[in-house]
């Protein structure tokens, strides 16, 4: 949730800070605002996008080498302008913006309030702003040491910058469950809440870890402490990441570019670990932890959202597999849960931004109860990739669209390996058929680049079904998580209620939904439960129901019966859901455009779910 950037060096801050913004929008835009010091604190904030904020900020003072701006996802309060960061501290000395949830704030508020303070928006934020100047003045200690005190006495998620009038060469920093990256320039630093605002200024970077406090102070090296006031060294990363990979492209939204990156994204996640030619799969970051894997009980997946219908394939793909009983979970409900772990369990989380708050707390849950936890995410240096024991990274590259894509077929690419590299050193298939399934991964980016090729096809089908008011996705087998997924993508981006379901499960009370308006979404292809997926498509017929479908190229049965039909190239039943879901991309982001929905950032959502 929420865009954080910072900047203090030699250059005007405010230019760095909007480009910033503009690159953070994708992790909110209800509201957005920006503070600058020079002399005094100035603070410009408004309802909207960061393009409103740019309106609003037109012809003010924005000198000053130094600042901050935010960009908001709403938590708590409305979004407005009076609920937009920065906040400011009641004598107006302090300045602060927040991404995260200070979850004890109304009873800090309840304190300030009785010994005087005013409050002036809905926020738990402007609880946090008030409470360290209260900190300030009543102990007489610098900005960072009342930050430190303050941070001991909140219970929550935060990642936060604050400026001081008192101290116009200097920021703090700190983060708890919420993430932040700091930038080393040439005298200069750059503080943000991903390392999307970075990358055309420095590849030097320190990733905070959670309850660390940043002192950043012009012309000095950057100091960290820990809120229990102990000193840590920075350690500097080399940021991998090009200014190309964030940028449109010359595509009209991230979203298209992003689907259109597929084919290179699933190649990426397999560069250096499928080794057709050897026949072998080999995946570095679990080396030392395959032979927990092999003799593991069980396997538990947990995920969120799109992470979670990967998830799902992966629960097929490692028990056809490697036979390993597999359970996928929700982060959200396994983290309130008392699951019954042990030490031979192995829980592996799947997380596109490796920040989501949800799935870091079920990493918690898991490792206190001895389990080995095992990471798939995406972005290096991220909070999970450093929670876990060891992990994956899908290095699908950059996300900015909300609606996530490359993400989820790189990460069923990791699946699908890591079920084969199992499956061979358990010897749970015979070899000519591992190398038969070796092949065939490695001609998937290469079957995706054919399926894009109908994106005019899958465009004219959109233009018939962008009014309906409900559409339902269905599919068996591997298939099943591939109507999730592809009902999902079109409820978040185009507001189209849609609900996905295993095809058998439709006379269990969805058939009551269908007539004439109804366009049902069937992915049949050839591979897998064909047969009855052909009976099932007759009875929505029977019903007068509007019919797409997936099939398999070449399909004469489901086109006879189909209203319309999407091609996929033939492929293995366990790597159909790398190919299936191509279409139900476009098919949504289509539909969306049509409907002028902002299908990079749709009402309501952000990209990486940081709090609660």
């Amino acid at each position: 949730m929420c865009g954080i950037v910072a900047y203090i060096g030699p250059r005007d801050a405010y230019p760095i800070l909007m480009k910033g913004l503009h690159r953070l929008e994708y992790r909110g835009y209800d509201s957005a605002g920006v503070c600058l010091i020079n002399d005094d604190i100035r603070i410009y904030k408004c309802k909207g996008k960061v393009s409103d904020l740019e309106d609003h900020v037109s012809g003010q003072d924005i000198s000053g080498t130094i600042g901050m701006a935010h960009t908001r996802w709403a938590t708590h309060g409305e979004p407005s302008t009076l609920n937009a960061h920065p906040h400011i501290s009641q004598n107006k000395t302090l300045a602060l913006i927040h991404n995260g949830i200070i979850e004890n704030y109304a009873s800090i508020r309840s304190e300030l309030k009785n010994r005087g303070y005013l409050f002036s928006s809905e926020t738990d934020t402007e609880v946090l702003v008030h409470l360290i100047e209260d900190i300030m003045i009543n102990e007489k200690v610098p900005v960072e040491e009342a930050v430190r005190i303050a941070l001991n006495q909140v219970i929550g998620a935060y990642a936060i910058v604050i400026l001081a009038k008192e101290f116009p060469d200097k920021i703090i920093a700190a983060r708890k469950g919420s993430p932040m990256v700091i930038g080393i320039g040439e005298g200069e630093f750059f503080i943000a809440s991903d390392a999307t605002p970075l990358i055309e200024y420095t590849d030097n970077v320190v990733y905070l870890n959670d309850e660390e406090i940043a002192i950043i102070e012009r012309n000095k090296d950057l100091k960290i402490k820990t809120i229990l006031n102990k000193a840590h060294t920075p350690y500097v990363e080399k940021l991998e990441m090009s200014l190309g990979e964030i940028e449109k492209g010359g595509f009209e939204h991230f979203m298209l570019k992003e689907i259109y990156e597929q084919p290179r994204s699933i190649q990426d996640s397999m560069r250096g670990r499928l080794h057709v030619d050897h026949g072998i799969v080999t995946l570095g970051g679990i080396r030392d932890y395959e032979q927990k894997i092999i003799n593991a009980g069980r396997i538990i997946i947990t995920a969120c959202g799109t992470s979670w219908h990967a998830g799902l394939v992966g629960e097929y793909l490692l028990e056809d597999l490697a036979r390993i009983a597999v359970e996928v979970e929700y982060s959200s409900e396994f983290r309130y849960r008392n699951p019954i772990l042990s030490e031979d369990d192995v829980v592996l989380v799947i997380s596109q931004s490796g920040e989501t708050a949800d799935t870091l707390a079920a990493i918690d849950l898991a490792k206190s109860k001895g389990a080995t936890v095992l990471g798939i995410c995406n972005v290096v240096g991220s909070s999970i990739a450093r929670a876990t024991h060891a992990g994956v990274y899908t290095h699908a590259g950059p996300e900015i669209g909300v609606a996530s894509t490359k993400a989820f077929t790189a990460q069923v690419a990791v699946l699908a390996m890591l079920g084969l590299l199992i499956a061979q050193k358990k010897g749970t298939i015979p070899k000519s058929k591992f190398q038969q399934l070796l092949i065939e991964l490695d001609n998937i980016p290469a079957k995706v680049e054919r399926i894009l090729k109908q994106n005019e096809k899958i465009r004219d089908i959109a233009t018939i079904y962008k009014d309906v008011k409900n559409s339902l996705y269905l599919g068996r087998g591997y298939n099943f998580p591939v109507a999730l997924e592809g009902a999902l993508k079109l409820k978040e981006i185009s507001y189209i209620h849609a609900e996905g379901y295993p095809a058998a499960e439709m006379k269990h009370g969805p058939i009551a939904l269908i007539d004439e308006s109804m366009p049902v979404v069937f992915i049949a292809t050839k591979r897998g439960i064909y047969d009855k997926v052909i009976s099932n498509i007759e009875e929505v017929k029977a019903r007068k129901g509007r019919i797409i479908a997936i099939v398999t190229e070449g399909d004469e049965s489901v086109k006879a019966l189909a209203d319309h039909c999407i091609e996929i190239p033939d492929t293995e039943e366990m790597f159909v859901p790398l190919l299936a879901t191509i279409p139900l991309q476009l098919l949504s982001y289509h539909i969306a455009v049509m409907r002028g929905c902002n299908v990079d950032q749709p009402r309501n959502l952000a990209k990486s779910v940081t709090v609660e």
